[in-house]
């Protein structure tokens, strides 16, 4: 007597459901950050950000921080251009990466300073410090969309009001006011290029008391943004 062949249908692999189940979340997890990240770059075009990942954990750590939001007509233009001038020249001139000094980066060996504006602007405002793969993942994704929904005058705004001037002095009001007694559109060429010039190693490098490395840096800065100034370099954000 033959055995009758087993044809009733048998139920999905298991494995094959857990890999169906993993992708419709990991694809709910995209779009809803994609949302979120729309959603706040969008906020964030005319609303200042709260206080960012850095200010909090510095807060917890120091128990207090220097921080007052100041929009661009209250800053000193020239130190908008010092700023330009020390972390990223060409800041008017890409979209949200310079791929000319990645490529010299990448030709001297280094491991960093090709970041522009626009990326440590993403970074300070939605992410964290430190040089994790899963950081610098979402500070790519984040900076041409930042490049896309914010101006380059608003980039430079947020960049000079969350950026660390000191130890747990944040922003260029709280970095004025802190280092030159000054409010921040009162800084002189000197004063504005001793503040980009601490960027962005703001712990170990100070604008009131420079070292000779500092005052070397200072002056190349100073002409930097006299330069910017000349060839149309600071035309996105000045006009």
């Amino acid at each position: 007597m033959s055995r009758s062949k087993d044809t009733s249908p048998r139920g999905p692999d298991p494995l094959t459901h857990v890999v169906r189940r993993a992708r419709r979340w990991a694809l709910w997890a995209a779009v809803t950050a994609a949302t979120c990240i729309a959603l706040a770059t969008l906020a964030h075009r005319h609303i200042p950000p709260g206080l960012t990942y850095s200010m909090k954990q510095e807060a917890r750590r120091l128990g207090n921080i220097r921080y007052v939001w100041t929009p661009m007509e209250r800053i000193a233009p020239v130190m908008a251009r010092s700023a330009v001038a020390a972390e990223d020249a060409n800041f008017c001139l890409h979209w949200g990466f310079d791929m000319k000094a990645i490529r010299q980066v990448m030709d001297k060996g280094a491991a960093r300073g090709a970041s522009t504006i626009s990326q440590q602007t993403v970074k300070n405002v939605y992410l964290w410090q430190g040089r994790s793969w899963p950081r610098k993942a979402l500070e790519a994704v984040m900076t041409p969309i930042s490049e896309i929904t914010w101006s380059k005058r608003r980039i430079l705004e947020l960049y000079l009001n969350v950026a660390e001037f000191d130890e747990g002095v944040f922003g260029v009001d709280a970095a004025a006011r802190h280092y030159f007694g000054v409010a921040p559109a009162d800084l002189s060429a000197l004063q504005a290029a001793r503040l980009a010039a601490v960027l962005p190693d703001p712990k170990n490098r100070s604008a009131s008391n420079p070292s000779p490395w500092l005052r070397k840096r200072t002056a190349s800065i100073i002409d930097g943004a006299a330069t910017i100034r000349r060839d149309g370099r600071a035309r996105c954000f000045e006009d």
